[in-house]
């Protein structure tokens, strides 16, 4: 392989999100950080759990094929999550919701009390790549990779990858910090909840949540890490 194979081989498509900077409409549509606008009537969520995140799935340009039967997406959070994060596995900090319709939901306006609420600009990107650290997640392509640099003097951060993006994202690879963890090949990689300065929402320090999904079991996997 050579660096464009590699590179068409490589690059995964994902959607990142840009905090603020537009007028929102709070209409069905709109993704938000500190900020849970939809759900249906009778849902409960415990009172220790803070409205964290809303994604809109069925207008976007791209959506990983474990969620592609979903078109909105809710998630609260525990704020204890911060005690707890050497545990490996924190999916019981978060109460994430499915819904394969919009007809029947509600809007609840549900604001965060400790993340400011700001809507968010979805961008398609086509590019993503993954930190050398946690190149093993990408198989046989990291021996070519290992390759070229032996033989072409190659190197993997200026020849072949073009942007890491460690910020909200659906798909693509998780931006990891330290170097990654994996829940196994039946829990794929879905979507990262990063630190977000104009949110006021900081993750210990810079860091991110990734999830990870099992469509077969409807089960989550929720890391965690940070400078």
């Amino acid at each position: 392989m050579n660096v464009t194979q590699i590179k068409k081989a490589l690059f995964k498509q994902a959607v990142i999100f840009q905090t603020g900077g537009f007028r929102p409409t709070e209409e069905v549509g709109e993704s938000w950080i500190g900020n849970v606008l939809w759900g249906k009537e009778g849902e409960t969520v415990p009172s220790n759990f803070d409205p964290i995140f809303t994604m809109c799935l069925h207008n976007l340009p791209f959506v990983p094929k474990e969620l592609s039967s979903y078109r909105l997406i809710t998630i609260y959070m525990d704020f204890d999550v911060f005690n707890h994060m050497i545990e490996d596995d924190l999916s019981p900090f978060f109460k994430i919701t499915c819904y394969k319709e919009l007809d029947g939901l509600k809007k609840i306006n549900k604001q965060s009390e400790k993340i400011k609420a700001f809507p968010l600009s979805p961008s398609f990107i086509h590019n993503d790549t993954p930190a050398w650290e946690d190149s093993d997640s990408i198989g046989e392509i990291e021996n070519e990779i290992l390759r070229l640099e032996a033989d072409e003097d190659i190197e993997y951060y200026e020849d072949i990858v073009e942007n890491i993006y460690p910020t909200h994202k659906l798909g693509g690879y998780p931006s990891f910090i330290q170097g990654g963890t994996s829940p196994g090949v039946s829990y794929p990689f879905v979507f990262q909840i990063s630190s977000d300065e104009k949110a006021l929402f900081n993750i210990v320090d810079s860091g991110s949540f990734y999830f990870f999904f099992n469509q077969e079991k409807q089960d989550w996997f929720v890391h965690c890490d940070f400078y």
